[in-house]
């Protein structure tokens, strides 16, 4: 049996719209994760997990150990269901949440929380002076590792810490230093230019030649900084870990020595966006089916929903892909719609009223939002069905 028809048959007692896991294709994709990373450990990145179960399933894995939350209130969750090892990849201003980890003993020792200047500290400072049995906040350092060029006209990735070189993080670690009740003990500078950008998009040679470019001298002066942002640090808090990387970047950011631990998160599903790397080639495991509602005009076959576009800079490549059957395209004066989606291509010409579409989301864990239940699938049967966080009533953002 093909995919399509595994699914299928798995799946023939429910009625769409509901979303799957494949587990053969997660279980690839790890493995292949971890063979990239050669041996150095990967924090799972919750954000494109977004569900408990499949989370602890993920994190039994060979290689992977440790989460990296997106919320404190989602991380003061996890740990309050037995995960360990929960750095929060953002910073935070829930001065609740944060009076909460200072008060529970089991969850300041699990959590680490994410800074990058003085006024989150002073934040944390203020949040915690109430309280009488104050215990110690767990802090990490999180340095820019965008790209800049052209005396800074051109910049490559993410917007996130005003850190940028070795004397920043260095007075911002000797700061941490002199404040009773926190301590310095990560540093992570994410690479998003290259982790989360694929090398290799379809129909645009120019646009890959030029991204190639860019990621080529990124990982050149990235390997340099964060060295010598790390051993400056380093003088001034006993770091117990170092995160770089992501899916995308495994390969390259586990050759550098300052890095003793990376992070991946949306390798795991495979989502369209990950299609476009040259380095590596993953198996689509999260799906969701929609059915066959309408049939309008002769080619055209129109889906329940559908509208489930992905966060980033809005466009094409931000929409779910129709999957399977394969060759269906979208109409493109509608787009996906938010209740009914028309497609068309030769294989819309086959489908009946009540047929099944399956679909890839553009990005991981967001398709998460939009159901309730992960239907595991082995082969071709579910094996079980799992909640997501939607399905355990968390919805952190």
């Amino acid at each position: 049996m093909d995919d399509r028809q595994r699914y299928d048959r798995a799946t023939a007692h429910l009625e769409p719209p509901f979303a799957v896991l494949d587990l053969a294709a997660l279980r690839a994709n790890a493995a292949d994760m971890t063979r990239r990373a050669h041996g150095k450990p990967i924090r799972v990145a919750s954000k494109s997990i977004r569900s408990r179960p499949v989370l602890q399933r993920i994190l039994a894995m060979d290689g992977c150990t440790g989460t990296m939350a997106y919320t404190l209130p989602e991380a003061l969750w996890l740990a309050s269901t037995g995960l360990r090892d929960i750095l929060v990849a953002y910073p935070t201003a829930d001065r609740t949440a944060v009076t909460r980890l200072a008060a529970d003993p089991r969850a300041a020792r699990e959590i680490t929380l994410m800074v990058d200047r003085t006024d989150h500290l002073d934040l944390i400072e203020t949040a915690t002076a109430g309280l009488r049995d104050h215990h110690e906040i767990r802090l990490c350092l999180d340095v820019d590792a965008g790209y800049t060029a052209l005396g800074g006209r051109l910049r490559a990735g993410a917007l996130r810490s005003p850190v940028r070189d070795a004397d920043q993080a260095a007075d911002l670690a000797a700061d941490i230093a002199k404040r009773p009740g926190l301590r310095l003990t990560g540093l992570m500078a994410y690479e998003a230019q290259i982790a989360g950008v694929g090398d290799d998009p379809p129909g645009h040679p120019l646009t890959a030649r030029a991204i190639r470019w860019m990621q080529t001298r990124s990982r050149r002066e990235l390997i340099l900084r964060r060295g010598r942002v790390v051993q400056a640090v380093r003088q001034l808090a006993d770091l117990e870990f170092v995160n770089g990387g992501g899916t995308g970047s495994l390969a390259t950011t586990t050759r550098e020595k300052a890095v003793t631990e990376l992070t991946a998160g949306s390798g795991f599903y495979h989502p369209r966006l990950f299609d476009f790397y040259r380095g590596f080639t993953g198996r689509p495991a999260a799906l969701f089916a929609l059915p066959v509602v309408r049939r309008p005009a002769p080619g055209v076959a129109t889906v329940l929903g559908g509208g489930y576009t992905a966060s980033g800079a809005p466009g094409p490549d931000r929409l779910p892909q129709p999957y399977l059957p394969c060759g269906l395209r979208y109409d493109p004066r509608e787009g996906a719609g938010e209740v009914q989606t028309p497609l068309i291509g030769q294989p819309a010409e086959d489908l009946r009223l009540g047929d099944r579409v399956w679909f890839r989301h553009a990005k991981a864990g967001e398709l998460c939002e939009r159901f309730a239940t992960l239907h595991l699938i082995d082969g071709d049967e579910i094996v079980d069905e799992v909640p997501t966080y939607r399905g355990e009533g968390r919805t952190f953002l």
